[in-house]
């Protein structure tokens, strides 16, 4: 795998080369192994890192059941866009750039994460259904998904639990703050 030139410099400046060749020799893979898949089918989020054709970025989470990413094979996955706030950050990253970054981060029993980066393409539901009918399909009554992301994966690799923590799980939380979900952070009520 060709390593970005800014990460070179930095691996030789900071006397990490050796260190970081033992990585990608032992922990990054061009497709998804066995354990990946599996790991992938038991989250319920993920975040996913997009730009634009001028190196703009977004990151967003995308969540739902358990299963939601399917894996298509060892070399490709897809996930579900569903309607949201009409802005369409993410997808509209993808229409200019393919590159995406998918994080998976286990913070509550495993606590570990893994990294998968690949390009990205947009496909329509019926059509994705029609060449993979296994697809999940959403228990939300009445949601379904506007469009799938398709992604190639291009490098799969560990996310080390040095640094994650471990989360308990809220099933029954109640909101602290009782505000609006739309403007939990107060925006709209500051313009006003």
């Amino acid at each position: 795998m060709t390593r970005l030139s800014g990460e070179r410099m930095l691996q030789e400046h900071l006397g990490t080369r050796d260190r970081a060749e033992r990585f990608y020799d032992r922990q990054v893979l061009d497709h998804l192994n066995d354990r990946m898949q599996a790991f992938i089918a038991r989250q319920e989020w993920m975040f996913v890192a997009t730009s634009d054709a001028r190196g703009a970025c977004d990151n967003t989470l995308r969540a739902g059941p358990a299963g939601f990413v399917a894996v298509l094979s060892d070399r490709a996955l897809a996930w579900p866009e569903y309607r949201g706030n009409g802005v369409l950050a993410s997808r509209g990253n993808i229409v200019e750039n393919p590159h995406v970054g998918l994080l998976f981060v286990d913070f509550t029993v495993d606590r570990i994460g893994l990294h998968v980066n690949g390009r990205a393409v947009l496909t329509d539901d019926a059509a994705l259904r029609a060449r993979h009918p296994g697809l999940p399909v959403d228990t939300v009554p009445g949601r379904r998904p506007e469009q799938w992301v398709v992604a190639e994966v291009e490098e799969a690799y560990i996310h080390c639990a040095k640094h994650i923590p471990r989360l308990l799980r809220a099933r029954d939380r109640t909101d602290a703050i009782g505000a609006k979900k739309s403007d939990y952070f107060g925006v709209d009520s500051a313009v006003a």
